[in-house]
C-alpha cells in the first residue's frame, strides 16, 4: 500500500522540530511555554504541513493514527483523573527503610495506574514524610528514577510507550517477560538510594530527627472508591475489550470518579487538568508528524545497520532521554519490524518484531526516560511539585549529572546481562 507513495525526507522534519521544541522551549522560553495555548500554537504549526500531506497521500494511515491517538489519550486521561481522586494522607517517620519502601510501592503501583498517576499520587506524601529533614535533595531525583520511569515496565498501563506497543499488537501480558530486567534495575537503584538516604539522614541534627518522630502520623487514604474505578480501566485493557468499547468503559469509570469523589479531596490533592491538557495538545502534534517517519522506517529501516538488541536498547534509550519516550518507542518499533522482516530465520516474534529486539526497545524507552527532566512526562511534574513545596531540586544539567552517575552504570550492566 505504501510502496507506491513517495515520502520526501523533508516531510519528516516537522517531527524533529516539534520534539526539539518540547525539549528546548521549557528551558529557553519558560513563561511562554507554561501556557497550553502557546503549546497548541507550536503543535499546530508543526503538524499542519504533515496533516495536509497525509490527507492527500495517506488518508488511511492518518485515520489509523487518529484512532490510536484517541485510545492513547483516553487511557492517560482516565488514569490521571481517577488517580487524582485518591488522596494519601499521613506522615510516616522519614527513615531510609520507610523511604525505600515508599519508592518500591510506587514502582509497583506505576504498573497499574501509570507512571504519571503513581507520581501524582505519591510525590506529595513522599515529600510530606520528609518535610522535617533538611538533606533531601536526592529524594525527588530517585523518585523520578523509580516511580516516574523504571517502575512502569511490566504492563501496557505502566508507561505510554508500552501502551502504544499494545495498540500495535503486543499482547497485554507480554511485558511481564521484562520482570528480570525490571527487578535488576529497580533492585540496584533502590539499594543505592537506601545507602544514600542513610548517609543523608546521619547528617540531620538531633532536633530535626526528634521533630520528624514527633510529627509521624499513620498513613490513610481518602477517595478510596476510586480504586474500583481504576480496576475497571485495568480490566478493560487486560481483557482486550475492542475499540470503542474499551474507551467507553474508561470514560464511564472517569465520569463515575468525578461524580463520587468530593471536590475537597481533589482540592487537597491539588488536582488540576493542566498536565493532561498539555499531554493531549502536544501528542496530537506528535502523532501526526511521526506518521511519515514511521512509514519510511517500516519500508526501509533494515538499511540503517541497526540490527542488534544492544543497539536498539541504547539508540531507543538515548533518544528517549531527550525526546519523549512514546514516539521514540514507535519509531524504533517500526524500525525493528523492518529489521525482523529482513532476517531469513528469526526466532519468536511479537507484532512483527523479534522478541529480543522488542525487549531492548521497551527497556530502553522506559528506563532511559529517567535520564533527563524531559525524557518522560511525569519527570517535570515531580520537579514542579517539589519546587512548589520548597524542596531543593537540581537544575537541568545538575539532574543529568545524577542520572549519569547513577543510571548509566546500571544500563551498562543490563546491556551485558540481557542484550549481548
Amino acid at each position: 500500500m505504501h510502496e507506491n507513495v513517495s515520502i520526501p525526507l523533508l516531510i519528516c522534519f516537522p517531527f524533529g522540530i516539534l520534539l526539539l521544541s518540547i525539549a528546548v522551549m521549557p528551558l529557553a522560553f519558560p513563561h511562554f511555554w507554561e501556557k497550553n495555548r502557546n503549546k497548541a500554537i507550536v503543535s499546530t504549526l508543526s503538524s499542519l504541513p504533515v496533516l495536509l500531506f497525509l490527507i492527500i497521500n495517506l488518508p488511511g494511515e492518518l485515520l489509523h493514527t487518529f484512532l490510536d491517538y484517541l485510545a492513547f489519550i483516553i487511557l492517560l486521561a482516565s488514569l490521571y483523573i481517577i488517580s487524582g481522586g485518591i488522596l494519601v494522607t499521613g506522615n510516616l517517620e522519614a527513615t531510609p527503610r520507610n523511604n525505600t519502601l515508599l519508592l518500591a510501592i510506587g514502582a509497583v503501583v506505576a504498573n497499574f495506574i501509570g507512571t504519571t498517576g503513581a507520581s501524582m499520587l505519591l510525590i506529595r506524601p513522599m515529600l510530606r514524610t520528609n518535610s522535617e529533614r533538611k538533606h533531601i535533595k536526592h529524594i525527588p531525583i530517585f523518585f523520578i528514577f523509580t516511580v516516574s520511569n523504571i517502575g512502569g515496565c511490566l504492563t501496557p498501563l505502566g508507561d505510554p510507550p508500552l501502551f502504544l506497543g499494545y495498540l500495535k499488537g503486543v499482547p497485554f501480558t507480554w511485558t511481564l517477560a521484562l520482570i528480570p530486567e525490571w527487578l535488576t534495575a529497580l533492585a540496584i537503584v533502590l539499594t543505592i538510594f537506601y545507602i544514600w538516604d542513610r548517609h543523608a539522614r546521619s547528617r540531620e541534627t538531633k532536633r530535626d530527627i526528634k521533630r520528624d518522630i514527633a510529627a509521624a502520623t499513620p498513613a490513610g487514604v481518602r477517595g478510596a472508591i476510586n480504586v474500583l474505578f481504576l480496576l475497571g480501566v485495568v480490566l478493560s485493557v487486560a481483557f482486550q475489550a475492542p475499540m470503542p468499547y474499551r474507551e467507553f468503559i474508561m470514560v464511564a469509570m472517569t465520569l463515575l470518579s468525578l461524580k463520587f469523589t468530593t471536590k475537597k479531596v481533589r482540592k487537597d490533592n491539588k488536582f488540576t487538568y493542566h498536565p493532561i491538557n498539555e499531554v493531549a495538545i502536544l501528542f496530537a502534534g506528535i502523532f501526526v508528524t511521526m506518521v511519515p517517519l514511521i512509514v519510511l522506517l517500516r519500508l526501509k529501516g533494515s538499511q540503517f545497520g541497526i540490527t542488534e538488541p544492544w543497539q536498539f536498547f541504547w539508540y531507543t534509550g538515548s533518544l528517549s532521554s531527550f525526546l519523549d519516550n512514546a514516539p521514540t518507542y514507535l519509531t524504533f518499533f517500526s524500525l525493528a519490524q523492518s529489521v525482523t522482516a529482513a532476517i531469513p530465520s528469526v526466532g519468536d516474534t511479537v507484532a512483527g518484531v523479534s522478541n529480543e529486539l522488542l525487549k531492548a526497545i521497551s527497556c530502553g524507552a522506559v528506563f532511559m526516560g529517567a535520564n533527563t527532566y524531559i525524557g518522560n512526562g511525569p519527570n517535570f511534574m515531580v520537579k514542579s511539585i517539589a519546587e512548589e513545596l520548597k524542596v531543593p531540586v537540581p537544575h537541568f544539567f545538575g539532574y543529568m549529572f545524577y542520572s549519569t552517575l547513577i543510571l548509566i552504570p546500571v544500563y551498562i550492566l543490563i546491556t551485558f546481562v540481557f542484550f549481548i
